[in-house]
């Protein structure tokens, strides 16, 4: 069965097409891409215009011979005839050679030329017909041919319908499915699609069964054959006749064949190998590999087909006397595979968070992640978990979590079975693997496994080993992100006392510490303790690091982010603006520090109230997000959530409750119900019920948010506070002011305990509250109160802040009220959702 190949035939035809003189036109590819099968369907079609074909399987030069002895037998019969009339072999060919030569109009088939010196005497003899020949061999042919054609394997669609001709040939109703897949696996190889066809057929099995049969045994279905068809043309066997040809010649070729195999099929980089040996055996191995088509080769990098590097790394479960393959002995093997993770870990970078780096990185990681996905996990090294634990840290850096996480515990699970449980690599594993856990937002695995890992390294290291102190930072970092900040904030300030103790106050970790601890005193509400520690640890961290360094973009994109939670974005937008700029010099447009930078530039916007020039930014990057991160992603998901925030603050309702719905829906999905960021959706999506004049919708989420925040996050934590506000603001807007004003009086009490009374959220609960006061007619209280918050919110924020603004506004209309004869009304109000930047 013959498919697709029409620009190769109609290479072909354009190659033979000459007239007059020899034509010689040479196709080659590697074994079992389809060379003589392209051969036979050229000459079959121009059979008519020849008048001989004749085919030589020409691998020997003895065979070359032989075929030619043949061709003089059927021209002559009487010379193949028995004794006494019979002509030697040798004679018969080179009277077959003299036929040649004094002819015209014929087509010889040269097939699998394995050296063009068996062929060249030949094809400069015969001037009168047209040699079509077929090789392995891509060099060598230059004094011979003038172009070779390139014969590569089937297009997708093609090798499909290769598969399926075979298959269902005379069985319509025959299983296909899983064959695209199954296709893929065999790389689109003609031989390989043939050999899985008539397998299927005779078992009657579908191509997606034969494919599990392939991964749990490839050994045995990489040899095995139908029934009636040859046993000699599998792939197995094809490959091992070239490898056996090398091997008297080129030694290296095999073992370096074997370790390519371990590694992904493309764009592998020369220089991997420079270690195997000098400079002159290593090119000519690797010369000698791509003459015979088993490699492709340029000037960088090497390609090896996928089914011959999964042929090549599977053992041959025969003893070699027993008809075993000698270039897959399982010891050659594993010892390929040890190279493969060794050559590997020469070139990998030191670094992860050093962008000039991470062009080395980008490269070697399609080759770590083959070798990963193709070596049982049980047979990883202290050099394979060392390798993927640093492929895991740079992974997690460039968002990818998921695949840290795969990374992190297979390194964790195989130092713990090769140096025990306390060693300290192990202890650093399971910290870091911690650390994507909470990258991840999966802070139920993350927490336990903090702990066990502090409690492990202060037994093991002691209280005051480095990474004891980085662990103690940790732990404290995620009782911070889960609102925990009674044990956070202790924790952050021990770890601060012993880093500054123990490695000094420039320490990379020492700043790491404060830049920390500065992060919990803002998370809660304490900007007055944040903002100088930022302001600090930004300035050290610019002398000792320098300007572009990734930790010193964090220091100013965190600087920003407490400049803007005090109410100053005056201050805020312009870093935010720097730092984003910055992130995308240094970093690249799409590294997630880049993309948070954008969302959080986003979020001082509207805070500033130009929700004009917030919402297209937040639209741009949730959609890169998307792209790189994925949708589920925690932050995808709180561009999501901000960009509703932001629909809603536009009056964009019908716009922003579905976005917030399902928001809703994935951070319960995939961060549980009781994550901090799921209970500010929930939040959210109550304000965005209240602002749709769904009030009845609004206030039993509200009253849900603000019990699991008391539960999950305490009374006083700065979230809580902004749910029994907002709480307040739900019944304020029903009508309900006997329980508005008591929940906001409480609040305000609260915040002014909590956060300070200069607080940005100490003023909203100010005017929320004399807004209430208003609305129930109180309008002496309600304008006293409203005068005292706006000259708070002049002296503290300033003249044009949005919150400066509305109480400006409140106070006109109360006073306007009250010479209007002191009627009751709404004043306006503001909410705070906190949204996370």
């Amino acid at each position: 069965m013959f498919v697709g190949r029409g620009e190769e035939l109609a290479e072909l035809d354009a190659a033979l097409a000459d007239p007059g003189g020899v034509v010689v036109q040479a196709v080659h590819g590697l074994g079992g891409v389809g060379k003589s099968t392209l051969a036979a369907q050229w000459a079959h079609r121009h059979a008519e215009a020849h008048v001989l074909t004749w085919w030589i399987t020409a691998d020997s030069a003895a065979n070359v011979t032989a075929g030619l002895a043949d061709l003089a037998g059927l021209l002559v019969p009487e010379m193949s005839r028995s004794a006494p009339a019979a002509v030697a072999p040798k004679e018969r060919a080179a009277w077959a050679r003299r036929w040649l030569a004094a002819h015209t109009g014929w087509l010889v088939v040269l097939d699998n030329v394995t050296d063009p010196a068996h062929v060249g005497e030949l094809l400069t003899s015969a001037p009168g017909g047209r040699f079509l020949i077929t090789t392995r061999l891509r060099e060598g042919w230059y004094d011979l041919v003038p172009a070779l054609i390139e014969l590569d394997v089937l297009s997708p669609s093609e090798a499909q319908d290769l598969l399926a001709r075979i298959v269902a040939n005379g069985r319509p109703a025959a299983d296909l499915d899983g064959a695209a897949e199954l296709c893929a696996e065999l790389g689109h190889l003609p031989l390989a699609i043939r050999q899985a066809g008539a397998y299927i057929r005779q078992t009657r099995l579908s191509p997606a069964a034969y494919l599990q049969l392939l991964h749990a045994d490839p050994a045995a279905l990489y040899d095995q054959t139908a029934r009636g068809t040859d046993p000699q043309r599998t792939i197995a066997r094809i490959w091992r006749l070239t490898l056996d040809h090398l091997a008297t010649t080129t030694p290296l070729a095999g073992e370096l064949l074997r370790i390519l195999a371990w590694w992904a099929p493309d764009d592998i980089p020369r220089n991997l190998l420079e270690p195997l040996d000098a400079p002159v055996p290593l090119a000519t191995a690797l010369g000698d590999l791509a003459a015979y088509s088993m490699i492709t080769l340029d000037a960088d990098t090497i390609a090896v087909h996928r089914l011959l590097q999964a042929v090549a790394r599977t053992p041959d479960p025969r003893p070699v006397e027993d008809d075993g393959d000698p270039h897959r002995r399982a010891d050659d093997i594993d010892h390929a595979r040890t190279q493969a993770t060794a050559l590997l870990s020469k070139v990998r970078p030191t670094m992860v968070n050093d962008p000039a780096q991470w062009p080395v990185w980008w490269t070697l990681l399609p080759h770590i992640t083959a070798l990963a996905d193709h070596a049982n996990p049980e047979t990883d090294t202290i050099n394979t978990a060392l390798l993927l634990h640093w492929t895991a840290f740079f992974l997690q850096g460039q968002g990818a979590v998921e695949r840290a996480i795969t990374y992190y515990q297979r390194a964790l699970t195989s130092r713990e079975r090769m140096l025990g449980e306390d060693d300290p690599a192990t202890l650093t594993s399971r910290n870091n693997l911690a650390v994507a856990y909470e990258t991840a937002g999966d802070f139920g695995r993350a927490i336990p496994l903090y702990e066990r890992t502090l409690a492990d390294q202060v037994r093991v290291l002691g209280e005051n080993h480095p990474s004891t102190l980085i662990s103690r930072n940790n732990l404290a970092g995620v009782y911070e992100a889960l609102g925990d900040l009674g044990r956070a904030i202790p924790l952050c300030e021990q770890a601060l006392i012993d880093s500054e103790q123990l490695l000094g106050e420039d320490h990379p970790d020492t700043l790491a510490s404060r830049n920390n601890l500065a992060g919990a005193y803002g998370a809660a509400g304490d900007v007055g303790r944040a903002i100088p520690l930022f302001e600090r640890t930004l300035a050290d961290r610019v002398r000792v690091l320098g300007e572009d360094h990734p930790d010193t973009l964090i220091s100013r994109n965190n600087l920003a982010g407490a400049y803007g939670a005090a109410g100053d974005v005056g201050r805020a937008i312009p870093l935010y603006e720097r730092t984003l700029a910055d992130r995308v010099r240094v970093l690249g447009e799409d590294h997630p520090q880049a993309l948070a930078s954008r969302n959080n530039l986003a979020y001082a916007y509207k805070m500033a109230g130009e929700v004009g020039r917030a919402i297209p930014l937040y639209e741009r990057t949730l959609a890169d997000q998307v792209r790189v991160l994925g949708e589920d992603h925690p932050d995808t998901l709180i561009s999501r959530h901000n960009l509703a925030a932001a629909l809603e603050v536009a009056g964009e309702v019908g716009r922003a409750i579905p976005l917030l719905e399902r928001t809703l829906a994935d951070r319960v999905r995939v961060l549980g119900g009781d994550h901090p960021d799921t209970l500010a959706s929930r939040n959210n999506l109550a304000y965005a019920y209240q602002m749709a004049g769904d009030v009845g919708r609004a206030i039993p989420l509200y009253e849900e948010t603000l019990a699991d925040r008391v539960r999950v996050l305490g009374r006083d934590h700065p979230d809580t506070l902004v749910s029994r506000n907002n709480l307040a603001g739900a019944f304020d807007v029903a009508g309900d002011l006997q329980r508005a004003i008591p929940l906001y009086e409480e609040t305000l009490a609260d915040r002014v305990r909590v956060l300070g009374r200069d607080h940005p959220d100490t003023l909203i609960s100010c005017n929320n509250l004399a807004g209430a006061f208003g609305a129930a007619g109180d309008l002496g209280r309600a304008i006293s109160l409203f005068e005292q918050t706006l000259s708070d919110c002049e002296r503290i924020l300033s003249d044009d802040h949005p919150i400066t603004r509305l109480v400006r506004s409140n106070v006109d209309a109360a006073r306007q009220r009250v010479s209007s004869g002191g009627r009751a009304g709404r004043f306006l109000r503001w909410r705070r959702r906190r949204p996370k930047p």
